[in-house]
């Protein structure tokens, strides 16, 4: 999959031809992509938000503390 920075240039045009009533979008590299319907272009900005929300998780790190008196 792209990285993060590719992710949010693709959106950042998505978004922009949503906004401005458009139904196609161009890349970097002249592929065009035409969509259908808003409700199609809002599901390809969920699917690209869930792609940067995983890639932007941490990593959940667990320290389990065992202590005792000694005795």
């Amino acid at each position: 999959m792209a990285d993060a920075t590719t992710l949010h240039q693709w959106r950042d045009r998505l978004q922009s031809a949503r906004f401005t009533g458009e139904r196609a979008v161009q890349d970097a590299n002249g592929a065009r992509v035409e969509y259908k319907s808003d409700s199609e272009m809002a599901r390809a900005l969920a699917a690209i938000d869930s792609e940067l929300a995983r890639l932007h998780q941490r990593r959940l790190s667990i320290i389990r503390l065992q202590t005792s008196k000694g005795l």
